[in-house]
């Protein structure tokens, strides 16, 4: 089964929809299906389970980036940074290596042991 990402209004990702392999020979005739099925001209892009295209898997509010070809998620938080390879957000503080469990707390920009 092929996966597709409807994208809206500023690339946001408001939908997935499968299609049959059979059908999604492509990208395109997925695409043209789907237009078809719902009879409507939207913007539509593959996503793969395991992220082996577009760098990640869409989800509903993550965001097409035409540029980078990659879905992004959303921003967790505002001091967090985008990794360009992988187009996942990071925090600006690695995660402790000490089998706890931590909360990023935005105010001091650090982890916080739960």
């Amino acid at each position: 089964m092929a996966n597709f990402a409807k994208l809206g209004i500023g690339n946001i990702i408001e939908t997935i929809e499968t299609v049959s392999d059979n059908i999604a020979i492509t990208e395109q005739a997925g695409v043209d299906f789907l237009n078809n099925l719902h009879g409507s001209r939207d913007v539509w892009k593959k996503t793969e389970t395991d992220g082996s295209i577009r760098k990640n898997y869409a989800g509903i509010g993550y965001t097409y980036d035409e540029d980078r070809n990659a879905f992004i998620p959303k921003k967790p938080f505002a001091s967090w940074i985008l990794n360009e390879t992988t187009c996942r957000w990071e925090a600006p503080v690695a995660y402790p290596d000490d089998n706890n469990r931590y909360n990023w707390n935005e105010t001091t920009s650090n982890w916080d042991i739960i």
